[in-house]
Order: structure tokens, then sequence, then C-alpha cells
């Protein structure tokens, strides 16, 4: 959990850094992200012997980064993108768990971003609602 953990902060200046550009280019930066990731897992899963080796924490920066387009600026939108992500990165729910278990880099890789998926899904919606009700 700690280094899932240490990794998704390391995410937090990065998408800082993202949130500026437009949407397509922030989709482009997060895929090729995705696609370097996938590529360096393997290299390192080769490497350390391990599936998923716990060092391993790109996954997390690239699941982060997707629960994070679009969101609102601020520092609560932050934090609640940070707990989306973590949430459902730690629970895996379906069919998270199955991406996982893909072979080299993409299973490292795949089960984070749908994290981050599921995470965007819900922030998002959180933002129409806290902007339909509150805004």
């Amino acid at each position: 959990m700690a280094p899932g953990t240490f990794g998704t902060l390391l995410g937090i200046p990065l998408w800082l850094a993202l949130r500026e550009l437009s949407s397509l280019f922030y989709v482009l930066a997060v895929l090729s992200l995705f696609a370097i990731g996938v590529w360096l897992c393997h290299l390192a899963e080769r490497h350390l012997g391990r599936h998923d080796h716990p060092s391993i924490v790109l996954d997390e920066v690239v699941g982060y980064l997707v629960t994070m387009w679009l969101a609102p600026p601020g520092g609560v939108w932050l934090a609640i993108g940070f707990v989306l992500f973590r949430v459902f990165d730690i629970w895996k729910p379906f069919p998270i768990r199955r991406l996982e278990r893909l072979r080299g880099g993409m299973g490292v890789m795949a089960d984070d971003a749908a994290a981050g998926l599921y995470g965007f899904v819900l922030l998002q919606a959180a933002s129409w609602l806290s902007s339909t009700y509150f805004g």
C-alpha cells in the first residue's frame, strides 16, 4: 500500500504541470506515458524477476493522471481524486483484478489505468453534483 500511495503522490506535481495543456494534449501525454510504462514495466519485471514489483510506481502515476483528467482546479479536487484513485487501486473492483493478471508491463499498467477510469467517472460526477447543487 505504501509504494502505491507514494507513486500516486509523485503524480500530483506532474498533474499540476499537465493540467495546463489542452484536453487533447493531456490525453496524448497520458497515453504516451502509458505506452512507455508498458515497455518500462516489462523491462523492470524481467530485471527484478517479479510481476508488479512494489518498486514500480509509474502505473500509479498514470492511473492518477487518468482520474484527474478534466478535474476542476483546487486542492479539494486534487485530494478527492487522490483518494478515489487509491480506493479503486486497492479495492480492484471488476474488471480491474483481471487486468492485473495480464502478462508483462500491460498487466502492471492496465489495472491502474482502469482504477483511474473509475476514479475519473466518480470525480466528474462529484464535480457535476457540486456545481449543480452548490455552485
